[in-house]
């Protein structure tokens, strides 16, 4: 009697492989063509500018630029950020090759675009190479980020990825789709 390779061990289909690295790379550029939009834009139109009102109370458009990670934690370390910021897109895009799972590819993908979102900014901001400090432009809670921290789609992706990576561990999902 022969017994089933165990789950980890059954291989998977190229094509689901080559879905899951299609899917990956289509949220990872969304994430990043929306970011640097709307970076452009906050640079163009709120420079200089007062805090603009979405909604009262709850939601602003400011113009911040942070030279460290969340919650402005780490300035003067912006070098690290950025390395850490190329570790990551590179591990990334060493296992997008044994992708086959739909929300792995979606998780890795938002943090995928997020990641190279804000490293462009730390590579070609102000005040240089490595050091860029990356615009933020959207607040919650208070305009000046003193409730919640002013953050920017790239950190959505990140934050969002996460915590579907985060989900997708807890209930045993492997990268390759089977269970562990």
């Amino acid at each position: 009697m022969s017994a089933d390779p165990p789950a980890s061990e059954t291989p998977v289909d190229p094509a689901v492989r080559r879905r899951g690295t299609l899917l990956l790379a289509g949220i990872a550029g969304t994430v990043l063509a929306l970011d640097l939009i709307t970076k452009i834009a906050a640079v163009a139109t709120l420079e200089g500018e007062e805090p603009v009102t979405v909604i009262d109370g709850f939601f602003y458009l400011t113009l911040l630029r942070n030279p460290g990670a969340a919650w402005s934690m780490a300035t003067g370390y912006t070098w690290i950020l950025t390395i850490v910021a190329v570790v990551v897109v590179g591990v990334i895009i060493r296992i997008a090759r044994r992708l086959a799972s739909t929300g792995w590819a979606v998780g890795l993908g938002l943090v995928l675009g997020g990641a190279l979102g804000n490293l462009i900014d730390r590579f070609f901001r102000s005040p240089g190479p490595m050091r860029g400090h990356v615009v933020d432009m959207l607040a919650a809670f208070s305009p000046d980020g003193s409730v919640f921290p002013v953050f920017n789609i790239a950190d959505s992706g990140i934050v969002c990825g996460g915590i579907l990576l985060v989900l997708m561990a807890l209930r045993g999902i492997e990268i390759d789709g089977t269970r562990g």
